[in-house]
């Protein structure tokens, strides 16, 4: 190839020199650059996008759950406020309520106990207070209003007064059953005339008849009902709730008497521990019932053949008291509960095997043999 060619080719602007330096150099410069065939690729950018959302939907949901929690914190404190300010304001009613009761100011004492357990009828006291409350204002002797002269007649309530103070007197006198038959008989001469005092008697005279019904007549029917009647005024009591919890255990048990031993031990075992002396109509007291039944029970468990668990039941009823006519069974099912362990006999191997031990018998001169001449 000539150099017309090579011109032809490569187009190189001819310095005035004419050296061959300024024509190899730009051929030189022009083959080291490379360049990348076909279109640049763009720089990719970060998806900055996706993160801001999470971020965000972070914050919401971070401030969701902080709004929650602290809106049940705020009813929690706001409930535990309300119920220190329903304890402070039943406590100070309750001591404002002991002070009207010691100086006789019954009636606002009244209104304040009943306040307190409308407010908390689980409060320490107060139901014992009220009761307390309403027997003094039985026992007040009311006086005889003075005549006023009015414009308008009045009702005649002369005979409605005179049956009231007829029934505080027999209140005063613990005649129970006397008080109510004057109540009732108050209540049909003028149903209105002081109401409000007329149950606080009645809750006091049915409570305490219904106690002594239950203690003293043997009627637990009739006193689990006068309590009941009584409750209807106000809560009972604990004590009165106790004798009547004992009376229903009492009857539950004499209704399964002959049919099924074992709910009747059942149900006197927690009678009698507690009042050995309540008894029914029968005369039966607790106590006996459950020495009977635990005999009964115990006899039909050595039948079956549970001999200790009929060992126990006997005991419990010796526990009672002794009763001969339960020894020889007694006695029976111990032998066959706890069996007497049998000796063996030795046998011909065992006396051969056992060693003879050797018998010296002590002398005084050590130098006489006992056994020779």
């Amino acid at each position: 190839m000539s150099n017309n060619d090579i011109e032809e080719t490569l187009p190189i602007e001819r310095e005035p020199s004419g050296s061959e330096s300024s024509i190899t150099q730009p051929i030189e410069s022009h083959l080291d650059e490379t360049e990348p065939i076909g279109p640049t690729p763009k720089p990719q950018k970060p998806r900055r996008g996706l993160w801001i959302a999470l971020g965000i939907f972070g914050i919401l949901l971070l401030g969701a759950v902080g709004g929650w929690l602290g809106y049940q914190a705020a009813i929690k404190i706001r409930l535990q406020k309300q119920t220190n300010q329903i304890a402070m304001v039943a406590t100070t009613q309750f001591q404002l309520g002991l002070v009207d009761l010691e100086n006789g100011r019954y009636d606002t004492a009244r209104q304040r106990f009943e306040y307190i357990i409308q407010l908390d009828p689980n409060f320490p006291g107060a139901t014992e207070k009220l009761t307390e409350v309403m027997l003094a204002m039985a026992k007040q002797t009311t006086p005889t209003p003075e005549p006023t002269m009015t414009v308008q007649p009045t009702a005649d309530t002369r005979g409605a007064e005179q049956i009231f103070m007829s029934a505080q007197q027999l209140m005063r006198n613990q005649d129970w059953y006397g008080a109510i038959d004057s109540l009732n008989a108050l209540r049909s001469e003028d149903a209105t005339y002081r109401a409000i005092e007329v149950d606080g008697m009645y809750y006091i005279i049915l409570r305490f008849r219904g106690m002594d019904k239950i203690i003293n007549k043997g009627n637990l029917e009739g006193g689990m009902y006068d309590l009941a009647l009584a409750e209807k005024f106000a809560p009972l009591d604990k004590d009165a709730d106790s004798y009547r919890s004992w009376a229903r255990s009492y009857l539950t048990g004499a209704s399964f008497w002959g049919i099924d031993w074992e709910r009747v031990v059942s149900a006197f075992s927690q009678v009698y521990t507690s009042l050995p002396n309540l008894r029914d109509g029968s005369g039966y007291t607790a106590a006996e019932r459950f020495r009977v039944a635990s005999i009964k029970y115990g006899d039909q468990l050595a039948e079956k053949g549970e001999y200790c668990m009929a060992r126990d039941q006997y005991r419990a009823a010796l526990a009672m008291g002794d009763d001969s006519s339960i020894a020889p069974a007694a006695t029976k099912v111990q032998r066959e509960c706890e069996p007497p362990t049998k000796t063996p006999k030795p046998t011909s191997a065992d006396i051969e095997d056992t060693p003879v031990p050797e018998v010296t018998v002590p002398t005084d001169d050590p130098g006489i043999d006992p056994g020779g001449e």
